[in-house]
């Protein structure tokens, strides 16, 4: 009979979608000597090659793929023996660390841990602003137990590890200098009317996509004129007349300065979800922070 070791099959799934060995010992707070040696013990435990050099890196052989597929199966029924465990043991009560991306925090996760504390004060929940690649980094190696992130930044939906929940569909709006000739005009507004415009977004990144991909729909590449990534910075700069740029209802809802118009004929639209280690829907507390999360988007979806 193989011996199977929770903690080395581990290591070997991280370096699978980690890539390196140096960046798989950074996740799991390791040395590469540590992880190498770790990896070397599971090939001689196993009886089969894992690792095989290519150049100066290694990839995964044949025979660790087929280990890895099994793998995902038994951190999943690890993560249902857990949560069950932890129902059993604590009932409604524990912790649940939740990471999310930072306008989704005063929007969702806020009020969802006010209606926690009133109705489940004995659960207690952990926030820590990410983000959206940091956030499925941190859930994969189990330092947060949920992940606010986009649709857009978020692993595919065949990722074994993760179960993804749609929480909400958030319309995206253009926000306009106040005294802009549109910023009052009767009707909706439609991106191409805005084709001319100066535009105001990240210069890369998914936003930087988001903004592009509309645009492109709408029929023009939009003119970049400014580039920033917070929405205080990107809001300030549209009051002052500086250009126009799209922003998620989420923010346009809180928007000061400017004048914000909805995009009825384009509807653009990001989706923001939640992620979970798959396996652990079923634990009690979890359960109870992503029905407060879903209760939250209730009203802007």
């Amino acid at each position: 009979m193989i011996e199977w070791d929770v903690k080395k099959l581990r290591i070997l799934r991280t370096l699978a979608h980690r890539g390196t060995v140096t960046a798989t010992a950074e996740a799991l707070h390791m040395t590469p000597s540590a992880v190498s040696q770790q990896l070397t013990n599971l090939a001689r435990q196993l009886g089969v090659p894992l690792l095989e050099a290519q150049g100066r890196r290694v990839r995964l052989t044949d025979a660790a793929h087929l280990v890895l597929r099994h793998t995902e199966a038994v951190f999943a029924q690890l993560e249902r023996a857990d949560a069950e465990l932890t129902g059993y043991l604590a009932g409604e009560a524990g912790e649940v660390r939740v990471g999310a991306f930072s306008t989704a925090v005063p929007v969702l996760v806020v009020p969802a841990v006010a209606a926690l504390r009133r109705s489940h004060p004995g659960i207690e929940v952990r926030v820590r602003e990410t983000e959206a690649a940091e956030s499925y980094e941190l859930l994969s190696a189990g330092a947060v137990d949920l992940a606010l992130s986009l649709a857009a930044h978020a692993p595919g939906a065949g990722d074994a590890r993760f179960t993804r929940i749609t929480l909400l569909e958030d319309p995206l709006d253009v926000a306009l200098p106040p005294d802009h000739p549109l910023a009052a005009a009767p009707g909706g507004v439609r991106l191409a009317d805005l084709a001319g415009e100066r535009w105001i977004y990240g210069g890369s990144g998914p936003w930087s996509e988001i903004t592009r991909t509309a645009c492109e729909a709408a029929g023009f590449v939009p003119e970049q004129a400014h580039s920033a990534a917070g929405w205080t910075a990107i809001l300030a700069m549209v009051g002052a007349g500086m250009g126009v740029a799209l922003v998620p209802r989420m923010v346009s809802g809180r928007a000061e300065g400017v004048a914000v118009r909805g995009l009825p004929h384009d509807r653009p639209t990001r989706h923001v979800i939640a992620a979970l280690r798959r396996g652990s829907e079923s634990a009690p507390a979890l359960s109870r922070v992503l029905g407060a999360l879903r209760a939250a988007a209730a009203p802007s979806s």
